[in-house]
């Protein structure tokens, strides 16, 4: 359903198509469920915006933000967003996740997801060459004031579409 809206979007709405990414964001039941909310999208997608607000909904026994609260608000947010960076002729997994927490979250937290033209443009240029690659990338999640919360490491699956389904058609055989 989400990848219809979103070509959609990107068919008849293409000028609004970042709006369009962060409403339905935001409405999601299962992004709405992790407190996070999608505060900015770039034009060109390349740069996302993310907060956290304390509330009782996430607060944890001692009164901070749950762990998984700040986790699961940051876990879809590069997979989705590479997707939209490269197109459908590509397909894009969340692999693995490393969270080091840092500090108790006593406030909201606040993270930015960034790709450069240079880094999308050197994604193509991996895939072409080797079908397939794993890619790294952090985010931090910080107060308003920069006092860092944790940081994520995400580890990200990137294959040409076609490579990946002979892939999984072999496998099904097999």
């Amino acid at each position: 359903m989400y990848q219809f809206l979103s070509s959609v979007s990107h068919r008849y709405f293409k000028s609004h198509s970042h709006n369009l990414f962060k409403w339905f964001f935001n409405i999601s039941p299962m992004y709405r469920r992790t407190t996070g909310r999608v505060t900015s999208v770039s034009k060109d997608f390349s740069r996302v915006e993310i907060k956290i607000s304390i509330s009782y909904k996430n607060k944890n026994y001692v009164g901070t933000i749950f762990g998984g609260s700040l986790f699961a608000a940051t876990d879809p947010i590069y997979m989705v967003q590479l997707i939209q960076l490269l197109g459908r002729d590509f397909v894009v997994w969340d692999k693995s996740s490393d969270v080091k927490f840092r500090r108790p979250a006593s406030s909201d937290a606040y993270a930015v997801f960034e790709f450069t033209q240079e880094e999308v443009e050197q994604i193509k240029l991996d895939v072409a060459d080797k079908k397939e690659i794993d890619l790294v990338k952090n985010v931090h999640l910080k107060s308003k004031e920069g006092k860092l919360f944790c940081e994520i490491e995400k580890t990200i699956y990137v294959a040409d579409k076609a490579y990946y389904k002979e892939k999984r058609n072999k496998k099904t055989t097999s």
